[in-house]
């Protein structure tokens, strides 16, 4: 029964992306301002490979740095537009938003205040960025006085509503921000519609853990609706179910702090189904990233670290842990909003091999194809899978070969011919296609290529769903030189494998930036025409999403066969 805990630690940035200065957060590195706090203490993490992940966070080796041997590790970039708290867990599950959210610096249009006003029966203050803190100490008195709601926003895409529970019950308040939700539609369509509620005298104003948040559908599937339509249990751990408007969800339980949501997910983890348990754990994020509060930020990863223990004592046979974030809230930075900033990846089971680095991913939509392709539920989101490099061989115990099962396994029908080649009748998939890619290009990066300086990678899948991977490896003697195709190859049949479907090639030169299309030299294509039909699949990557796919008997017409 396979299980998967992905946990986002909202906030938890690891440095500042390559485009932070559009959006005004040059240096932001939120793991690295916490570090300096005498608070800090996240060894569990580290043992996982917190610091061995690209960026600035990572510690070089040496006698004192422990390696990761428990997890595999990766460097996540945002590809959508935005750094708010929608727009990344949209893309954590698949969806990438081309556009940015619209923000209201100078405050809402009239318009749009008029008709809130108008529905409510209530009036409206405020009407500016604020600190959520301040905003209720600045007209909470006003607020209490006259019944008017408090309208905020922040740098974020968000409308915020607050209101003493004395004043507006807690659930007329969730009422209002339903009909805000409404109206912030189109141009107005902010991410979240807000609900903020305080209890308290003034100056002693409090907010309290009744906040709500009212999102926008998703504009396209994610992975919680895919694996929900695939009949898998997907259960959401604090304000998930909001930040997806309810979509795709099977169960849901709210939380009050980082704590709660903490032990209810361990309660989780004691509990028999089969699929995804989200959650969110937001006090890094709104207790102490957004209140610039260092320390305790800190505290907080540290208690987090503390509990990791309970988590992976509790995991099964099929398990998989997943820890990552959703963007930045550097407390260093003058700001007190989001930062643009890469995110970590730590992945953990025994299905996992240990200490495997991915390098920096192009989306954080490729946790959710890797999850998908660990359900065998066909992805049709965004993002490309690297379940094949970080899956253990669990057929063949102590092998060396870098392949992994991609999905499920291939239970389509097969054939054999005579000479023992295999016949494949399964099509292969568009997620299969990326993940070969991706898995391209990614051993690509071990190549030994001192004399041409043209590296190559390739990922050979197998009839049962395994994929095999090898890079070219150069020597003086030329004649000693192996290609990336036949290196996989050579493992795969080593290793007892006689039917494969496809195999993936990825080349480039040593300082390009672009991948080139790369086709098989001809001692390569005969090889394959060795082991494989005319029909099987050449794919010739210039990208992640980027390939072109030929048949071996279009590449090799007149292979030489007895």
């Amino acid at each position: 029964m396979k299980r998967v805990f992905l946990i986002v630690l909202d906030s938890f940035g690891i440095g500042e992306m390559p485009d932070a200065a559009d959006y005004g957060d040059q240096g932001s590195d939120t793991l690295g301002a916490v570090r300096k706090s005498p608070y800090f203490q996240m060894d569990h993490m580290k043992r996982l490979g917190l610091f061995q992940i690209d960026g600035p966070n990572k510690e070089s080796g040496g006698q004192e740095q422990e390696l990761p041997v428990q997890g595999a590790v990766a460097r996540m970039k945002e590809r959508s537009k935005g750094k708010d708290t929608t727009t990344g867990h949209w893309e954590i599950a698949g969806v990438v938003s081309e556009a940015p959210m619209p923000v209201f610096p100078e405050g809402f249009p009239e318009q749009l205040l008029r008709r809130l006003s108008e529905q409510t029966e209530r009036g409206i203050l405020c009407n500016r960025p604020y600190s959520g803190t301040q905003v209720i100490q600045d007209y909470g008195r006003e607020h209490m006085e006259t019944g008017d709601l408090i309208v905020y926003t922040s740098a974020d895409s968000v409308l915020q509503i607050a209101a003493h529970e004395d004043v507006v019950p807690v659930e007329e308040l969730y009422r209002y921000c339903r009909m805000a939700r409404a109206i912030c539609q189109g141009p107005w369509g902010v991410g979240r519609v807000i609900a903020r509620p305080f209890t308290g005298e003034w100056p002693g104003f409090v907010r309290t853990a009744n906040r709500h948040d009212f999102s926008l559908q998703p504009p396209a599937p994610t992975m919680l609706d895919l694996l929900k339509g695939a009949g898998k249990s997907v259960i959401s751990v604090g304000k998930i179910v909001d930040i997806f408007a309810e979509r795709g969800i099977t169960e849901y339980v709210r939380t009050e702090n980082n704590a709660d949501g903490i032990e209810k997910t361990l309660s989780y983890m004691k509990r028999d189904f089969e699929g995804l348990c989200f959650t969110n754990l937001v006090d890094f994020d709104m207790l102490y990233g957004h209140r610039n509060d260092r320390d305790g930020y800190a505290k907080a990863l540290a208690y987090f670290d503390w509990k990791l223990p309970e988590f992976m004592g509790a995991m099964r046979e099929e398990d998989l842990l997943i820890i990552t974030a959703d963007h930045g809230c550097d407390p260093d930075t003058p700001s007190t909003d989001h930062s643009r900033e890469y995110v970590p990846m730590l992945m953990y089971g025994k299905p996992c091999r240990p200490g495997v680095n991915l390098g920096t991913r192009g989306s954080f939509a490729d946790i959710a194809a890797t999850i998908l392709a660990y359900f065998g539920v066909e992805q049709t989101c965004g993002g490309a899978s690297f379940l094949p490099l970080v899956m253990e061989n669990r057929n063949h115990p102590g092998t060396a070969g870098r392949w992994a099962y991609f999905g499920e396994k291939n239970r389509n029908e097969e054939s054999e011919s005579a000479d023992g080649k295999s016949r494949m009748k399964k099509t292969i998939t568009q997620e299969q296609l990326r993940g070969l890619a991706c898995a391209a290009m990614d051993i690509r990066e071990y190549s030994y290529a001192p004399y041409s300086n043209y590296r190559v990678g390739a990922a050979l899948l197998t009839g049962d769903g395994k994929i095999y991977t090898g890079c070219n490896i150069e020597n003086g003697s030329y004649s000693a030189t192996n290609c990336a195709e036949r290196t996989a190859f050579f493992k795969a049949v080593s290793e007892g494998e006689r039917g494969f479907q496809a195999i993936a090639v990825a080349g480039a030169s040593k300082d390009s930036k672009r991948l080139d299309y790369c086709v098989p030299c001809g001692v390569c294509l005969q090889v394959m025409a060795e082991f494989c039909e005319p029909d099987f699949l050449v794919i010739m990557v210039r990208g992640e999403n980027e390939y072109t796919v030929k048949r071996l008997r279009e590449l090799l017409p007149d292979s030489f066969r007895l």
